[in-house]
């Protein structure tokens, strides 16, 4: 029956009608109660007889009256006069999005602002439980405030009955002309409105939150085109292009349109559920992103600040508009990749230029209190690492002055600075603009956090315990004391709790089951015991624990007031390749539910040879893998290799690997002895690292080495008599020389203890014996940079500082007349040596080549020929992923 003007349902005055929709026909009415103008939706009675209906009527009342959003149509009050039933709306004036197409395109400004609105709708009803099943262009209101969304006619709370396809509705549907934008849905038709429903409704399956999503998609490609996705001259051919017809770009249409929002519209257009973007709220955070990146919104302020230091600032200041294309074109480039089939959570790749190399530590990497920015240390062009700032909203990444050589960044709670290590300090640094402060010292820091109440705690040496100071600078105390009954040798990645009373940290070495964590206070010298761990956790709202085990990234409740875990572990995603530096965090955490972590790369490497220009003169033919070069055999014939956690033997005239040992940590060293019969290499064992020998080729033959208790130890290189090694080990702290780190120490093969060979506060790992074995060179590394030492062997006593060099690898030309290594700007140069009186005299470095982007690992036994493990195929630049809403992945 239809309404009539001056008709009344309880305290409602039938004014006019507006409209009919899916689920019932709409009016304008009075509420004599309270004064106020309002709009009735009724159920047709000739439809309230059929019980399904009715039910989906009484839902539509329970879902609406559930939501309470700005951009969702609100419900004031729902009643039943005689047999009508009727719902009380909000009266909504303006057009209906419908309405506007008709007049064609909206600009990109509006299908940005309006798209992201109704996707926060739909992200509040989702978060309700509610799907809408029926959102199209005439479902949503355009009026003086933005959009609203209507008609929740076909909405169903999640979980509440069985699938649509469970009834005769759906299968009948498929008989019957489909519904179009302005008429009702007739009695016996699918559940929604065709141009604008997801494959998997269609099937008849459950509809869930990515239908929605779906519709969505459908909805921001007709704004920004004028078209629908999807058309079709009849109902089969309208399924057809659903099903199975991608349709044409954005770009294609509308050629002004963000690159960005077609990233988006494809991604919701997805026809796998499963492969599809996985919530409205991440929906709405990228079109933000668009927005506020074409806007020119963000950076801006910081970016003038750092970039007035240099001809930047020029262009920054005489064209803004140039900030707002850079923000568009980053924000164009986060791909959205998801993780799994089932992971229901956005993550994005964070743009990072071709020229610039982020670095593979994972704790090089901190992401910002309020989740919209992130530091991370990268170099440019192979040059100098610095800290760069991303404003993940808008813009292309910033260098940040002042912070060259810098590692293992972390934000203040207020998001306004950062501390992070570089030289033999941690400094403090503003985020919009100012000069480094040195605040304290640490020579070889290894993790720091800064908490609420203004206190910053972190590890200053490799080993050693936690040291606690006040964020504006002045004394440093002890925050941790190390447990020697437990044997632990250094606590290492503080991270504070939200209370900023508490913090985390791991303690080494490791247990049989990975690194012990410890939650620690600011007001007591107590610690307590949570967990083992492969890496350090990272406390992650809303309550977890983050970290890596069994190459997995694991998640688990921590419960803050007791200080405890809760619950079982859950698997997020396989973890990154981890980098040579120990129990580092895996993760950063922002507050609001979002998680930093490198992007996993399966690494593929072979090895190749080059010679003294750089040149590739032939490859090693090994099955694929990861590839990762040790020692060379002084005969040149063969080589030890690492592949994954397994040491293995090269035949490099035959190209033919021979496993050697499983199961063995990463980055392992090793040395030949002189008649290549045994190889020399440092294990771990319940009593301590300890020296092993044992047959290349290969027939198990392994004899143990003693050696002293060093806390951690690397074997350097075999003498050429084959009387001793030389080894590079750090001692435990009870044993050590105030500020000693890693130190070099000669051993007897024949038994004895080790004697030291050059100990001093620097830091001393990585060293080779001239082929003549009466000379020694190594790489020394004191406030941040690189030293290259010769001496002589094995008696030192006659030392020569050679040169500057970049990193820890050096090697001797074939008659101990030269030295090669890389320099500062990742050359590998040549460095003459002569003899004049007791001492080898340096001269001057010769250029050979750049080294090959991606090259990890190289030796070499006579300076002419380079043994390399080289990435197969081009080089992927490292880069970062960041996880929307990351908790979605629990649901995996």
């Amino acid at each position: 029956m239809t309404l009539t003007p001056g008709a009344r349902l309880g305290p409602y005055e039938i004014v006019s009608p507006l409209g009919a929709g899916g689920m019932g026909e709409v009016y304008r009415a009075h509420d004599s109660r309270l004064g106020r103008d309002v709009a009735i939706k009724v159920l047709p009675q000739h439809l309230s007889a059929n019980p399904e209906l009715r039910a989906r009527f009484e839902r539509e009342a329970r879902a609406v009256s559930s939501l309470n959003h700005p951009h969702i149509c609100t419900l004031h009050d729902v009643g039943r006069e005689g047999e009508t039933d009727y719902l009380v709306l909000e009266l909504v004036e303006g057009e209906t999005l419908a309405q506007r197409l008709t007049k064609g395109a909206l600009p990109a400004a509006e299908v940005l602002k309006l798209g992201a609105q109704i996707a926060d709708a739909l992200d509040r009803a989702h978060r309700a439980g509610v799907v809408h099943r029926d959102l199209k262009p005439g479902n949503v209101m355009l009026t003086k405030s933005g959009a609203k969304l209507m008609d929740f006619g076909l909405a169903r709370a999640t979980g509440m009955s069985g699938p649509a396809g469970g009834s005769g509705i759906t299968q009948a549907a498929l008989t019957q002309s489909p519904t179009v934008a302005a008429p009702l849905t007739t009695e016996g038709t699918i559940v929604g409105t065709f141009q604008y429903m997801a494959p998997e409704q269609l099937e008849g399956r459950e509809a869930d939150a990515r239908c929605d999503l779906w519709a969505l998609g459908c909805v921001l490609h007709e704004m920004a085109t004028g078209q629908r996705a999807f058309e079709g001259t009849s109902q089969a051919s309208l399924i057809a292009a659903i099903m199975h017809v991608t349709p044409a770009p954005i770009s294609q249409v509308a050629p002004l349109s963000p690159p960005g929002l077609e990233r988006v519209v494809t991604a919701c257009l997805t026809k796998d559920a499963s492969d599809r973007i996985q919530s409205a709220h991440d929906v709405k955070l990228q079109l933000q992103w668009i927005a506020e990146g074409g806007s020119g919104s963000g950076l801006h302020a910081v970016t003038a600040s750092h970039a007035k230091r240099g001809a930047a600032s020029v262009w920054l200041g005489r064209l803004p508009w140039i900030v707002g294309l850079l923000g568009l074109i980053a924000a164009a480039s986060m791909a959205v990749l998801m993780l799994g089939r089932r992971a229901p959570a956005m993550v994005l790749r964070v743009p990072v230029p071709s020229d610039l190399q982020v670095s593979d530590v994972w704790s090089d990497n901190a992401l910002s209190p309020n989740g919209d920015a992130l530091v991370s240390v990268a170099s440019k062009s192979g040059g100098t690492k610095a800290l760069w700032y991303w404003d993940l909203r808008s813009e292309s990444p910033i260098s940040l002055p002042g912070t060259e050589d810098a590692s293992m960044p972390a934000w203040s709670p207020d998001g306004r600075s950062i501390v992070f290590f570089a030289g033999d300090g941690l400094l403090r640094l503003p985020i919009s603009g100012g000069t480094t402060t040195r605040i304290a010292d640490a020579s070889w820091g290894r993790g720091a956090s800064w908490g609420r109440k203004e206190v910053i705690v972190f590890a200053p040496e490799a080993s050693g315990p936690l040291i606690r100071m006040r964020a504006s600078g002045g004394a440093i105390e002890q925050a941790t004391t190390l447990d020697t009954v437990a044997r632990h040798v250094a606590h290492r990645f503080p991270c504070f709790l939200p209370d900023g009373e508490h913090f985390l940290f791991v303690a080494l070495p490791a247990g049989p089951r990975g690194f012990d964590v410890f939650v620690g206070s600011l007001g007591s010298s107590k610690v307590k015991r949570i967990m083992e761990a492969d890496c350090a956790p990272v406390f992650a709202e809303p309550g977890y624990l983050v970290f890596t085990q069994g190459g997995k990234v694991m998640a688990q409740r921590f419960d803050t007031r007791r200080l405890e875990l809760t619950g079982e572990q859950i698997g997020l995603m396989d973890a990154p390749a981890a980098s040579d530096l120990t129990a580092e965090p895996v993760a950063s955490a922002s507050r609001n539910r979002r998680l930093m972590l490198p992007v996993i790369q399966p690494p593929i490497a072979e090895l190749e040879w080059l010679d003294r220009s750089g040149a590739t003169r032939g490859r090693i033919e090994l099955t694929e893998g990861d590839w990762e070069v040790g020692r060379l055999s002084r005969d040149g014939r063969s080589a030890t290799a690492m592949q994954g956690h397994d040491l293995w033997r090269i035949d490099l005239d035959r190209s033919i690997a021979t496993r050697l040992k499983r199961g063995i940590r990463p980055w392992l060293s090793t040395a030949w002895s002189p008649d290549a019969r045994s190889i020399a290499l440092d294990v771990e064992t319940p009593e301590g690292p300890r020296m092993q020998l044992i047959d290349p080729a290969g027939s198990g033959r392994e004899a143990p080495l003693a050696t002293s208790d060093f806390q951690f130890q690397e074997v350097a290189d075999w003498a050429p008599d084959g009387r001793t090694l030389l080894l590079a080990a750090m001692s435990k702290p009870i044993e050590r020389k105030e500020g000693t780190q890693w130190d070099l120490w000669t051993i007897p093969i024949e038994g004895g203890a080790p004697e030291s060979y050059v100990r001093s506060p620097s830091f001393e790992r990585v060293a080779r014996i001239s082929p003549d074995g009466k000379w020694a060179a190594w790489t020394q590394a004191e406030s941040g940079h690189y030293s290259v030492f010769i001496d002589s062997y094995p008696q030192p006593g006659h030392r020569v500082q050679v040169g500057r060099a970049r990193g820890l690898t050096i090697h001797w030309g074939r008659r101990g007349e030269e030295l090669l290594y890389p320099d500062g700007s990742g050359d590998l140069v040549s460095v003459p040596l002569r003899l004049v009186g007791d001492r080898l005299e340096p001269g001057a470095a010769e250029r050979l080549f750049r080294i090959p982007l991606g090259v990890r690992s190289m030796d070499t036994r006579d300076g002419e020929r380079f043994l390399v493990s080289r990435p197969s195929g081009a080089v992927q630049a490292r880069s970062l992923r960041l996880l929307l809403d990351w908790t979605g992945l629990l649901s995996r």
